[in-house]
């Protein structure tokens, strides 16, 4: 087995994370309230939400989080602090040993393989009686985007990779408006044949959005992409998850929960997607009934490629 093949087979059941909430760790009712809403995931964060000073009550009020409040059938994850050496350790000890009600750890700014080797042997300490804990890796870095392939290759605990657009943004240098946004100044300007001038706006996070679902889809993880900054606007916080889902993914961080309904919108398909998945399906079966390997759908024709696409969509929509 090469070092890109996926081992699908030592991977658990991807988890439905169509929207992932982000909560500082320090809010023990922000918190509660995380678990009473409709987001499927939650990240209680230790990091960029957290105050320098409040750093340790954060760590000490998640454990507590996690131990005393029901948090139902989300997905539960905790984003850690980072630092020169890679992760917090004493963070990772101390949710690994004291954290039974956790799925995850979120670990931000990675760049190497090596990182999530540190969290997997961290990881080993975990006690039998709890549930085993994944990893879910945040690539926010351009030198995490040019190492996205070993990454998402590097540990069978690793279930899936989320795109930190805001860091991202900083490491790379844009001018960007806001976070998840892109600056009105990334357009292509031509002058047409009678001189007149006409700009097409442009997506900034096209290319590192990509890289990391290949090597995510290459290895068999979850692409979850990073928050919409305009938190209060629902045409923004839906046309930016739609993109995602246009695209792939399977969900995508929300900062707020105005936010979880339309980005969990965006990544449901509807009636009619759900309905031509249907009718494909049906045609093709029809056409190999007939002993033909394609076949012609409302004059386009369908094969196994179309399958599949039908198959992702219908799954998508069993999540409801």
């Amino acid at each position: 087995m090469s070092q890109f093949e996926p081992n699908l087979t030592s991977k658990p059941r991807p988890r439905t994370t169509r929207t992932t909430l982000a909560v500082p760790g320090h809010r023990f009712r922000m918190l509660q309230s995380a678990a009473a809403s409709a987001a499927d995931a939650v990240f209680i964060d230790l990091e960029d939400a957290v105050p320098l000073e409040k750093k340790d009550e954060a760590l000490r009020t998640a454990v507590q989080a996690l131990n005393e409040i029901d948090w139902g059938d989300k997905t539960v994850t905790v984003r850690v602090n980072s630092n020169e050496t890679g992760v917090a350790e004493h963070e990772v000890r101390a949710l690994v040993s004291e954290a039974a009600r956790l799925d995850s750890l979120l670990v931000p700014k990675v760049e190497s393989a090596a990182v999530i080797a540190q969290v997997e042997r961290l990881l080993a300490a975990r006690p039998e009686s709890f549930a085993p804990l994944e990893i879910e890796a945040l690539i926010e870095t351009a030198r995490g985007v040019m190492n996205v392939d070993v990454i998402a290759g590097s540990s069978v605990l690793l279930t899936a990779l989320h795109f930190g657009v805001g860091d991202f943004s900083a490491s790379i240098g844009a001018r960007t408006v806001e976070i998840g946004g892109t600056h009105p100044g990334y357009a292509v300007t031509l002058k047409n044949e009678v001189g007149n001038y006409a700009a097409t706006p442009l997506d900034l996070w096209t290319y590192p959005m990509m890289r990391i679902l290949v090597a995510a889809r290459a290895f068999g993880l979850r692409a979850i992409d990073g928050p919409c900054g305009a938190f209060r606007d629902p045409v923004l916080t839906r046309a930016w998850a739609l993109k995602a889902a246009a695209m792939g993914y399977d969900g995508k961080q929300v900062i707020h929960p105005d936010q979880i309904e339309p980005t969990r919108a965006a990544f449901t398909p509807t009636d009619d997607e759900v309905r031509d998945a249907r009718r494909t399906l049906e045609a093709l079966a029809a056409a190999q009934t007939a002993g033909l390997a394609a076949v012609s759908l409302d004059g386009k024709m369908v094969d196994f490629a179309n399958v599949r696409m039908a198959q992702r969509i219908l799954s998508m929509a069993e999540r409801e």
